[in-house]
């Protein structure tokens, strides 16, 4: 039976491969505001940047550096054996590669649906797909046994790839701020960009972190809007809309809801164009987006400013 995508990231730590480090914290010079928030009913999270701490501050497709592309394209082609499948051109394999990765990349940009004022997101496992079928066409062969169809394969190389080109970790306070609202309760999920392998990025680094209950106890992860589901990315009002939808199914109304982030005008201020209230989570230089002009803003400026994670047991008034 072929690994699940859980399974396959563990399987991947037990060959001690060498992945990016994680970010060094760069804690930033700023004045907590934790004063208790009444009525709120469910948290949302913001994934990279808030829970998890990655390089560059946010999930990327293409890194700013190109010799980070190079390791990080040249580690996939190796690893799933790519390059007998691939058309032969001057050059090394892994700049063929990214001409085609980048080609595949601005076909999915600009061909996906979005209503008007939304942004496409990008899923990373179809892009890879697109990629295997250019070289299915040469006669690429896999492990099916162990890698699964052709959907499975694609997710685990999208899984490598950004393994191999961003180092991440669970950031500080992340296990004891979502155990504490869960022990009081109230209603938990993800509101991010994100992809398909995300989950199990956010599993890992949980576990790597000794958390001592299992994050997936503590997420209701069916209630989850995540950009690589909805198919539009921050800052889409589509992708709050949607699940603020499933939170009137609940009958959970804006206001009860706080959700955390460390991104301020693409983000946070969505949710509060849309009646949520907000806390800002400014932890870390690396991933907070936020302007001294932007956090006097009266139109987006957030409720609450989180400078470490469990301080939203103060703002929910937990013990």
């Amino acid at each position: 039976m072929a690994k699940s995508l859980l399974e396959y990231a563990d399987w991947l730590d037990s060959r001690g491969l060498r992945w990016p480090a994680p970010p060094k914290r760069q804690p930033l010079s700023a004045t907590p505001y934790v004063k208790p928030l009444p009525g709120i009913k469910a948290v949302t999270w913001n994934l990279y940047g808030t829970l998890l701490s990655i390089a560059d501050g946010e999930l990327l497709f293409q890194a700013p550096l190109p010799i980070r592309m190079e390791v990080a394209l040249d580690k996939t082609i190796k690893e799933f054996n790519m390059w007998n499948s691939m058309t032969r051109k001057p050059g090394a394999p892994w700049e063929y590669m990214l001409t085609l990765f980048n080609r595949v990349f601005d076909e999915l940009r600009l061909g996906g649906s979005a209503k008007r004022g939304d942004v496409v997101e990008i899923n990373s496992a179809t892009l890879w797909k697109k990629l295997l079928g250019k070289l299915e066409q040469k006669e690429y062969q896999y492990d099916v046994d162990s890698l699964g169809t052709i959907d499975d394969l694609s997710v685990k190389v999208a899984y490598f790839f950004h393994s191999a080109l961003q180092g991440l970790v669970l950031e500080p306070g992340a296990d004891l701020a979502l155990t504490a609202v869960a022990d009081a309760g109230l209603m938990q999920t993800l509101l991010a960009d994100s992809q398909p392998f995300s989950w199990a990025q956010l599993q890992r680094a949980w576990k790597q972190a000794g958390a001592s209950r299992a994050v997936g106890s503590l997420l209701q992860m069916p209630l989850a809007a995540e950009s690589w589901d909805v198919g539009v990315k921050k800052p889409s009002k589509t992708l709050y809309e949607k699940f603020l939808g499933r939170m009137a199914g609940k009958e959970i109304a804006p206001a009860q809801v706080l959700h955390v982030s460390s991104r301020l005008k693409d983000d946070l201020a969505i949710a509060k164009s849309l009646g949520m209230k907000t806390a800002l989570y400014a932890g870390d230089k690396t991933s907070l987006r936020a302007t001294k002009e932007e956090l006097t803003d009266p139109a987006i400026k957030p409720d609450r400013l989180l400078t470490e994670l469990p301080q939203i047991r103060d703002v929910l008034q937990l013990s």
